[in-house]
């Protein structure tokens, strides 16, 4: 089904405002989602609403949090989300990292008991809006093993980052420290696809393409996405006082239960560094120069990182976005969820 960004955006804050959300965070909640879609991460975007449904609606997310923002320092801060929506808190916690960078050139805030945020390249771009470095870290449950290990530890852990550049435009790169994210599983799923057999394994720890069979996720680049991954969890995790690795809560479990999970904002001024307008012309070069590089055999060019997502933003923008059927057809019902997830493993299984 293709539909148009601001159609699907109704739609998706319709059946959340339904579910128990307020309207405005409704709305905070759609953007994030719609953002996902329109760059092509269908793994979180409109096919997470009905699970947010069902946690709405079995209180295992807040439906009015009392959000709380308290400065730690002249530019740390921590933003505790009251286990409410984990978009809208890490919004608004990125926006204060944003102010205080402007003001002292660097910014961190901590958010702290907060739902599944979703795909954090939007919270970098906040950012990147404003002529800021982003940088954001988030935990996640566990469900990938370790290098060398046989039993899940950490999340899949990922890493935004982005950098403003000339006339508007800007680096923007959301990454797993697997493989593959494991919403591209569920995205395989719903569209009864197979996987490649380097994104995970099976229960007895052999490679599968199966993505009904996946029992745990794999690392990206073995030890270094396992470091990495270490990384992201001591940073949005044990440095904001939350249970860490193992510990994490499941997105599955119990629905009724808030998650408690953390990330961190890292927002640099690059004016309290160098120019900010040789800055910014330096980043397009940097796009331009990497386009222009002579590409491998088997490859047409040479794209900078998440110029991909960019350019399916803007065809997207143009001409619609792609929804797989069934999300369409739950959107566009009078059901607010199915009664799927609750008591799921990490994969929804």
């Amino acid at each position: 089904m293709n539909i148009s960004k601001e159609t699907l955006k109704e739609l998706i804050k319709k059946k959340l405002n339904k579910a128990g959300l307020s309207e405005e965070h409704a709305e905070g909640v759609a953007d994030v989602l719609v953002h996902a879609d329109v760059r092509g991460v269908h793994s979180h975007g409109a096919m997470r609403v009905e699970y947010y449904a069902e946690r709405i609606a079995k209180g295992g997310m807040n439906t009015n949090p009392q959000f709380h923002f308290e400065k730690t320092g002249s530019n740390t801060a921590i933003f505790d989300g009251d286990n409410g929506a984990g978009h809208v808190a890490a919004k608004l916690a990125m926006d204060e990292a944003i102010q205080m960078a402007k003001e002292h050139g660097i910014g961190f805030v901590g958010v702290k008991r907060i739902s599944h945020s979703g795909a954090l390249s939007y919270f970098v771009q906040q950012a990147a809006q404003q002529e800021m470095i982003g940088i954001s870290v988030c935990q996640s449950d566990p469900m990938v093993v370790p290098f060398g290990g046989a039993e899940p530890y950490y999340g899949t852990n990922p890493i935004a980052f982005a950098a403003p550049a000339e006339n508007g435009e800007a680096i923007i790169f959301d990454m797993a420290t697997t493989v593959q994210a494991w919403g591209k599983i569920l995205h395989a799923r719903s569209k009864r696809e197979k996987i490649p057999p380097t994104w995970a394994v099976d229960q007895n720890g052999e490679a599968t393409t199966d993505p009904f069979k996946v029992n745990a996720l794999l690392p990206i680049a073995g030890p270094k996405g396992y470091g990495l991954m270490m990384m992201v969890d001591i940073l949005s995790g044990i440095l904001l006082g939350l249970p860490f690795g193992g510990k994490v809560s499941s997105m599955y479990h119990d629905l009724t239960e808030g998650r408690n999970l953390g990330q961190l904002h890292i927002v640099i001024n690059p004016a309290f560094f160098t120019d900010l307008t040789t800055f910014k012309a330096n980043i397009s070069q940097t796009m331009t120069d990497l386009n222009e590089i002579k590409p491998a055999p088997g490859y047409d060019r040479v794209y900078y990182p998440g110029q991909r997502s960019s350019i399916r933003q803007k065809k997207n923008e143009e001409n619609g976005i792609d929804i797989v059927d069934d999300v369409y057809q739950y959107l566009v019902s009078k059901d607010i969820h199915f009664n799927r997830y609750d008591q799921k493993d990490p994969f929804a299984k």
